[in-house]
């Protein structure tokens, strides 16, 4: 049942084919049953073609051969009549065969049509013809063929770079998700501390009360600046700004400290050139360490140590809080794990004290 379930498209190229092969044994003369059987059966093979190429070519070609062989026999020879069964069939041939099978493939059907030229004794313009025609019609194929791979190639590169584009943007959504969680909680943190200790400060010490509301408006400031830049970005209004390092790290501990906390910055060895993703990674690490201590941790000291060795950096931040035993992990931490894995380092957290540390290699990779 399965050979009747052929394509609509080589249901029309059978038909055409077998009425292109019989309809000139028709006129003018009408050729015997037998000389219009092997021009059916020379040409009906094609409709399963695509299935059964071997023995359809096969079926095909020893039909035009013996038809080939027999019309010289016949009172009245076709005026016109040509291999279409057969051509159609080295078409597909060409356009369909694996590439391995191409040399063997080639050899039989060069064979077959050298046979059907060489028996019959034709005469070196009629075989002329025909080798052109098959050669033709096999190099058709091959073109064909490789136009569809050239397309597929072509389309599977659309497909991965699709894909590739929406990972890039999975992960832009996701990097500017973070910056705004570190800027917007670190920031709001510090100004919540600032307030909260301001109107205490405005009683006992005019001139501490002024600072701590002059580092709220600095924080917000800042805090606005670095989200307008995120969000001219995202909009694609504004190119991107480059983020805050290591560079910026003193500032950092300078507004930390002008809060209460009494940070202590340590850095061994000598400190080279590292990658962006890298000198970005262990700042937020350090702003989101400082910014948990201020929001969640009943401590005073923090301990920022960098130590830098040939290949990778070590980041590990301290605190002399009671720590917990049982560690939710929160966007923060979410955040500093992806951050630390997109630089292909390792990240741990020791809830008892509390200690972060993160090793980044140098490269970034």
């Amino acid at each position: 049942m399965d050979l009747l379930r052929v394509p609509r498209r080589d249901v029309v190229t059978a038909a055409v084919v077998t009425a292109a092969s019989i309809v000139p044994l028709l006129v003018p003369l009408r050729q015997p049953w037998w000389v219009l059987a092997l021009a059916f059966l020379s040409a009906a093979p094609v409709l399963w073609r695509r299935r059964l190429l071997v023995t359809s070519g096969a079926a095909s070609g020893a039909a035009m051969t013996v038809l080939v062989l027999q019309q010289h026999t016949l009172p009245d020879p076709p005026f016109f009549f040509m291999p279409f069964g057969p051509l159609v069939c080295a078409y597909t041939f060409g356009a369909a065969t694996p590439s391995k099978w191409q040399i063997v493939g080639g050899a039989g059907l060069a064979g077959g049509v050298i046979l059907s030229v060489v028996l019959p004794h034709e005469d070196f313009d009629t075989s002329r013809y025909v080798v052109t025609a098959f050669v033709a019609a096999y190099a058709l194929g091959m073109s064909a063929r490789a136009r569809r791979a050239q397309r597929e190639v072509l389309e599977e590169r659309a497909m991965r770079l699709e894909e590739e584009r929406a990972a890039a943007a999975a992960e832009e959504r996701t990097r500017i998700a973070r910056d705004m969680h570190d800027i917007v909680t670190h920031s709001v943190g510090l100004m919540v501390v600032q307030a909260e200790a301001g109107p205490l400060a405005l009683r006992k010490d005019q001139a501490k009360a002024e600072a701590a509301f002059e580092a709220i408006a600095d924080t917000g400031r800042e805090a606005i600046g670095q989200l307008r830049a995120i969000l001219g970005a995202l909009r694609g209004t504004s190119p991107r700004e480059p983020q805050p390092g290591l560079g910026a790290l003193p500032a950092l501990v300078e507004r930390s400290r002008r809060v209460g906390l009494d940070v202590t910055v340590e850095e061994r060895g000598p400190r080279p050139a590292v990658s962006a993703a890298v000198d970005i990674a262990a700042y937020r690490i350090v702003q989101e360490c400082l910014t948990n201590v201020l929001r969640h941790a009943a401590a005073r000291t923090v301990r920022v140590s960098l130590a830098w060795s040939p290949r990778a950096l070590s980041v590990e931040v301290a605190d002399d809080g009671g720590g917990t035993a049982d560690l939710r992990e929160g966007n923060g931490i979410v955040g500093m794990r992806e951050r630390v894995a997109s630089c292909g380092g390792t990240l741990t957290v020791d809830p008892r004290g509390f200690t972060v540390t993160a090793t980044l290699p140098l490269d970034g990779r």
